[in-house]
């Protein structure tokens, strides 16, 4: 496949996740919630996770929001991902996702539909978009069972 093909490729899941968002809403229970916004741009996100009994695996994960076709689909493949995974697992792929970002890293082969984000890299003003709802993951996941967080998260200083 040539990489015009491949940024082709891209540019469709990109647009079809921003069209057609499969995990949009809020999980019912609530049990971790995180307001996100990217004052640069007006991107906002406010993220719902379920998480299991134990409170250690995540079961559901949605979101709401306005924002680029970017922001967007990079919530929705997110919330895609984490179904099944442990908070270790999940703060994890937040690191290689920022990563990712910086052209060090990519997704393993399990969630390779993760590395479609990878030509967001390649506009540096860009990557804000794509980043903004893995901050609200990450201050979601490290609240300590604070349902409702006060304020909100932002990637301004990236």
């Amino acid at each position: 496949m040539t990489l015009g093909n491949l940024r082709d490729l891209y540019q469709q899941v990109i647009l079809e996740h921003y069209k057609k968002p499969k995990h949009k809403g809020k999980t019912n229970p609530v049990h971790r919630y995180q307001k996100g916004h990217n004052p640069s741009c007006g991107d906002t996100i406010e993220l719902t996770l379920q998480l299991d009994e134990a409170g250690d695996t995540i079961l559901d994960a949605k979101f709401e929001g306005e924002g680029c076709a970017i922001s967007m689909a990079s919530a929705d493949l997110m919330a895609e991902a984490l179904r099944g995974k442990t908070v270790k697992e999940a703060l994890e792929m937040v690191e290689r996702f920022q990563n990712m970002m910086k052209g060090s890293a990519e997704f393993p082969k399990e969630l390779r539909k993760l590395n479609v984000m990878q030509g967001v890299a390649q506009f540096p003003v860009r990557i804000k978009c794509a980043n903004l709802t893995w901050h609200a993951l990450k201050a979601a996941l490290e609240s300590v069972n604070d349902k409702q967080a006060d304020g909100f998260v932002s990637n301004e200083k990236e």
